[in-house]
């Protein structure tokens, strides 16, 4: 299976009284497959993982995996500060049907590299699934070093890397020290051009929540070696890719889906609050000429 191209991180579709919609979601997945997206990525931090119950979870998980119906691979978002519950949500993943799961660095407790080393050995062994390890030193306040990544990529069962680290330098070193079949996808969606030109294989996006084939465009063009082509889709994306990030992800992408028509409601649960109007103003522009539903 390839894990390699440009991966959704969805959204999670809530009604206005806060639960899950399980129906939007359906209908969002099917539209990205419809749109030529390689894969998805449930229950990240996009998918306001920190706000889902376990139970939400994995029903967000099983009802992603059961649209796709083995058309796309889905890597689950199942991370957590805590190792063991780590192994429990990549278990309940696995039994749901995930392709993989995406696991993000240990946050808070801030782990030293040989804890990290750890943390994903012990995932990786426990639950045979393949796992992306996810370096996102913004959301975690540590860093996962390139020898480190490059320790894990020689772990069986770790089979990729989602960057998101802002540094270009430091993911040169990780792909130049890591075997040539690790995978590395840009966590960063103004970096993924960038990081393709360097050795990436693709991305995990937000961005692909609402604009799935201009994203798909840059990682297919790049592959192909057409780098005018790419660069022409990056530049076209990129004040959407900026609008998109004007507040804490995923609070602009509901508001753009909704803006759209892919989803009924940008509905967050707190502490993530709607969209300010300036910004929201700011989003709106940023949308002109993209297809409404």
């Amino acid at each position: 299976m390839s894990f390699e191209g440009t991966f959704t991180a969805l959204v999670s579709p809530f009604r206005t009284d806060g639960a899950l919609d399980l129906d939007a979601l359906a209908r969002l997945v099917e539209w990205q497959i419809e749109c030529g997206i390689d894969g998805l990525v449930p229950t990240g931090s996009t998918g306001e993982s920190a706000t889902l119950t376990p139970a939400e979870h994995v029903e967000v998980i099983r009802r992603v995996v059961d649209v796709a119906e083995g058309r796309v691979p889905v890597i689950a978002g199942t991370g957590s500060n805590s190792t063991q519950e780590a192994v429990d949500f990549t278990l309940e993943a696995r039994a749901a049907g995930a392709d993989a799961a995406l696991l993000i660095s240990p946050y808070y407790n801030r782990p030293t590299q040989e804890g990290v080393v750890a943390h994903y050995r012990t995932v990786a062994s426990e639950t045979g699934l393949p796992i992306f390890v996810y370096n996102i030193p913004g959301r975690t306040a540590s860093r996962i070093e390139p020898e480190t990544l490059a320790e894990l990529a020689e772990t069986p069962g770790i089979v990729g890397l989602k960057e998101a680290g802002g540094d270009l330098v430091k993911a040169a070193h990780t792909i130049a020290l890591a075997p040539e079949d690790f995978v590395v996808l840009s966590g960063d969606d103004a970096l993924t051009l960038p990081l393709l030109a360097i050795g990436g294989r693709g991305v995990i996006t937000t961005t692909g929540n609402v604009a799935p084939r201009e994203v798909a465009e840059i990682t297919r063009a790049a592959a192909a070696g057409d780098w005018a082509r790419a660069r022409a889709a990056h530049y076209r994306l990129l004040p959407l890719m900026q609008a998109l990030f004007l507040e804490s992800n995923p609070i602009p992408v509901k508001a753009a889906l909704a803006i759209l028509g892919r989803i009924p409601e940008p509905t967050l649960r707190l502490p993530l609050t709607e969209i300010s109007k300036p910004n929201r103003d700011r989003l709106e522009a940023a949308l002109a000429g993209f297809p409404r539903a």
